[in-house]
């Protein structure tokens, strides 16, 4: 039996006969998108947004994940590479990609830190808020970042149930709330007010791209393994269903219908000590992966820049007292402005490997050549900054201009600068 593992082949293609059937890809897939955070997403938008406005944020912010997601994972299938090695002939050259697994790593980062609020607060509740949310955080953190470092094997088993007990649970809540005598009725949901923070149409489209993106630059590491164009679209698909409309949805409904956006205190008012018990297996599993990834990307990083390799422990234990520390300093509370950067950082990085790839085609004909022989182009770019120039323009387009989407200038610009700037270079050669 073969196993999907991200760090198979991390340096070289994926070989044909190692590629597995569209279910196998699309399960772990999918698991990027249907876990504690797109609840919390989706609570936010349900009480932050009227009912429709929050139905056309997901369905925008979800159509312009599809076509980057897409278009990267055709791409990762395509030439059998990992999104970091994709990114070497996608622009952004050797160092650029190192610097792009970096701002991957300090965003996992970000999300470890709201996760451990998350687990924190769900301890202080248990414990009747005798031990506060400072004390609280500073436990979870240093619970969670000893078990990763050490490599404590249970954890493989908390995130081979979290997922399926999490769908379960959140199943579970919306029939009690939804429907029944005791649920709300449709047409009183829609009729409900939404906070006194409210949120536009365009914050609430970014937010829901920034709460995806980081599964669009880690889709290749996945798509790889496919054996078609028709396998990509269809995971692609599963994935945006599953995520952004079904638990999305459902946690819009039960938020409005609940008047909160707290997980804790939607899970303990309707689902008790077990839906408790389910946040903590929850954000155990996402932290897990979002302390390792984030480990490995800082050690490739500083190694790909300065040629010093790191230990793992001793990195893990220095980026968890790091995302410990942001959880006590309130990252929770600025959750919105997390996901508002990061859904103007992403996208122009998606855009320029997009335009290059398909667009300039600057060493397709490199990759096509290498492809036949199954290994990787001899000719290797040290840095493209070209891409770098033009993915620091778009961010900060994104994050300047108000009018319109941000998270679509953002693309838009990049895309744009960036074919400028490379079509010029080239007539001036």
């Amino acid at each position: 039996m073969i196993v999907l593992k991200i760090e198979h082949c991390p340096l070289s293609r994926m070989p044909q006969q190692q590629r597995l059937s569209l279910l196998s890809v699309a399960i772990v897939h999918m698991g990027m998108l249907t876990a504690l955070d797109q609840f919390m997403l989706g609570a936010v938008l349900g009480h932050s947004m009227a009912l429709t406005d929050a139905f056309i944020a997901i369905f925008i912010g979800s159509l312009l994940f599809g076509i980057v997601t897409f278009g990267l994972g055709f791409a990762g299938m395509r030439e059998g590479l990992s999104g970091s090695l994709l990114a070497r002939w996608c622009g952004f050259g050797r160092i650029g990609s190192v610097l792009i697994g970096l701002v991957v790593a300090v965003s996992l980062l970000g999300w470890f830190g709201i996760q451990n609020a998350i687990f924190a607060q769900s301890l202080n509740f248990a414990s009747g808020n005798k031990l506060g949310f400072g004390l609280a955080a500073a436990l979870s953190g240093t619970l969670l970042t000893a078990l990763v470092a050490f490599g404590f094997k249970a954890l493989r088993f908390t995130a081979r149930i979290a997922v399926p007990m999490f769908i379960l649970l959140v199943i579970y809540i919306s029939t009690l709330v939804l429907s029944g005598d005791s649920g709300q009725h449709w047409f009183e949901i829609m009729q409900l007010p939404h906070s006194d923070k409210p949120l536009s149409i365009s914050a609430g489209i970014t937010i829901v791209v920034g709460g995806a993106i980081v599964a669009s630059l880690m889709t290749p590491d996945l798509t790889r393994y496919t054996k078609s164009g028709k396998d990509v679209f269809g995971i692609t698909l599963l994935t945006i269903i599953a995520g952004e409309f079904v638990i999305n949805g459902l946690a819009i409904l039960i938020a409005k219908a609940l008047n909160t956006a707290d997980v804790v205190t939607i899970m303990s008012q309707v689902a008790g000590g077990a839906g408790l018990f389910v946040v903590v297996l929850s954000t155990l599993r996402v932290n897990d992966l979002n302390l390792y990834s984030s480990s490995l990307g800082i050690i490739n990083a500083i190694e790909g820049i300065s040629g010093k390799k790191l230990g793992y422990p001793l990195t893990t234990v220095a980026i968890g007292i790091l995302g410990t520390l942001f959880s006590i300093w309130g990252i929770l509370e600025r959750f919105v402005d997390f996901l508002t950067i990061l859904g103007v950082v992403f996208p122009p990085i998606l855009g320029v490997m997009l335009v290059d790839y398909y667009i300039l085609r600057s060493y397709r004909r490199a990759l096509d050549k290498s492809k036949q022989k199954e290994t990787l182009p001899d000719e290797t770019p040290a840095i493209g900054w070209a891409a770098i120039i033009a993915s620091s323009a778009g961010s900060l387009v994104g994050l300047t201009i108000e009018s319109g989407v941000p998270s679509i200038n953002s693309l838009l610009v990049a895309s744009v600068v960036y074919w400028l700037m490379k079509s010029a270079f080239k007539r001036l050669a």
